[in-house]
């Protein structure tokens, strides 16, 4: 089975190799046919503390690396697309 990518924004990097990552999905209502955002936080490892609060990043998933944390921070999606 593949493995889940992400993309969302840095919210918090204040933990040791550790950020914060909201990811917003987007769908439509199945009866209503309103666009409904909804959102979700994931704690991803970043080994080298590169990504600060605000970046857009892509996750990845991966083996449990702590008790929160089964997501890697794989590339900052700005770099990606330059």
């Amino acid at each position: 089975m593949p493995k889940r990518i992400l993309s969302g924004v840095v919210t918090s990097d204040k933990n040791e190799q550790t950020v914060t990552v909201l990811v917003e999905r987007r769908f439509k209502h199945p009866v209503l046919q309103k666009t409904i955002r909804k959102s979700k936080k994931y704690r991803a490892h970043d080994p080298l503390n590169t990504f600060k609060e605000g970046d857009v990043v892509r996750i990845e998933e991966c083996a449990p690396i702590s008790k929160s944390k089964r997501w890697i921070v794989i590339t900052d999606v700005a770099q990606a697309t330059a």
